[in-house]
């Protein structure tokens, strides 16, 4: 049965994920509870309420089962405990199994092997012992956290085993060892599944990263038909195998070689697909909204090219605020902001949209907009 709007929408997580599924869900007339321990929680802020409180208060979480008709996640490193105590009072999506696959990179890597996907070649290093097997392993490579490792952070370099040794002792936990791959590119698939089974993909975005930050999006993907095909089978695939229900995003390298492994998968909106705030007919959040509250799904096509710009702390000056006069004064970009009370440097503030008629205008003018950000 369908969750009307009217009803309350319980959001786990009040970052801007959270703050920008509650604008959609309040444009779609639905109330929305934001659980969130911080008191300046972008989310809550937008929220018509905010329970300020841990994500495994028992109390918090029982205030959230008893005012909302279903409850929904902002990012995958909330325990999955939380989510079992709560699906046993009311709908929760996504499912504690899949957060728990999706929180731990060994799990994850494992299971998308196990659906004859390909990844990148890795090692499970979850104890001293394990490290004996890094020479099996083709130099260079990247050790990776096993867990809360994101936009770069828990990420060792290793030029030989020496190197993964004397990492895995500073990172002090369980880990994986992946090969590292001479990419060609790395693009994105964002997808919007509902309970009956039905999904609904937007179009892949071309991805480039700046210190293990997304910095651009790009689309539509500059990739051939074949591989934006096969992304979109892989994705939907990941996705029927999680019995998943909500937005899903997956991560993928696309080698040198033309091979396409997945990399990772996100059980949330996810930062690449902010190009369909704007230049989607839907976006993530609204379909989000709809698929958690058993709704039919939105258009998700793309009608105008797009270039994704992350805006981060570290163009605030010292002093002030960016210009963002000089920047409304260009045509079709698309300023989001978070939020946020305090700019830092890796600190995700906001993005740009930048629409156009062609890629290549888009990217004209992403350096203007660089340019203005840098002043």
């Amino acid at each position: 049965m369908a969750i009307l709007p009217g009803s309350t929408i319980g959001m786990i997580g009040g970052g801007q994920l959270g703050r920008m599924f509650v604008i959609a869900a309040r444009t779609m007339g639905y109330e929305v509870v934001v659980l969130d321990p911080d008191p300046h929680s972008p989310g809550g802020g937008m929220a018509s309420e905010h329970i300020h409180a841990d994500y495994d208060d028992t109390a918090a979480l029982d205030r959230m089962a008893e005012s909302c008709e279903v409850i929904t996640t902002e990012f995958e490193n909330i325990p999955a405990s939380s989510l079992q105590y709560l699906a046993t009072r009311r709908p929760v999506h996504p499912s504690a199994r899949a957060l728990s696959i999706a929180q731990d990179r060994i799990l994850e890597k494992s299971f998308i092997q196990s659906l004859a996907l390909d990844t990148a070649a890795f090692i499970a290093i979850e104890k001293e012992p394990d490290l004996e097997q890094a020479d099996k392993v083709k130099f260079p490579a990247i050790l990776k956290t096993a867990t809360l490792g994101y936009d770069g952070k828990g990420q060792v370099v290793c030029a030989n085993a020496d190197d993964v040794r004397q990492a895995y002792k500073n990172l002090n936990t369980r880990c994986v060892l992946e090969q590292f791959i001479q990419l060609d590119k790395e693009i994105s698939v964002v997808l919007a599944r509902n309970e009956a089974g039905e999904s609904f993909c937007f179009p892949a975005a071309e991805n480039s990263h700046a210190n293990g930050i997304l910095d651009v999006s790009i689309a539509p993907a500059r990739v051939s038909s074949q591989i934006r095909e096969q992304a979109q089978q892989a994705a939907q695939k990941i996705a029927h195998n999680l019995g998943y229900v909500g937005v899903l995003a997956v991560e993928f390298f696309i080698s040198g070689s033309g091979q396409l492994l997945v990399n990772e998968i996100a059980p949330r909106p996810h930062n690449s697909g902010h190009y369909t705030l704007d230049a989607c007919y839907s976006s993530q959040f609204e379909q989000q909204v709809r698929m958690v509250c058993g709704l039919p799904s939105a258009n998700c096509e793309l009608h105008t090219p797009v270039v994704m710009l992350n805006i981060l702390g570290d163009v605030w000056p010292q002093q002030g605020v960016p210009d963002w006069l000089s920047i409304a004064k260009i045509d079709r970009a698309r300023l989001h902001l978070y939020g946020k009370k305090h700019a830092r440097i890796g600190r995700k503030m906001g993005h740009i949209n930048i629409l156009a008629d062609g890629l290549s205008e888009a990217e004209e003018k992403l350096v203007q907009v660089r340019q203005l950000l840098q002043k």
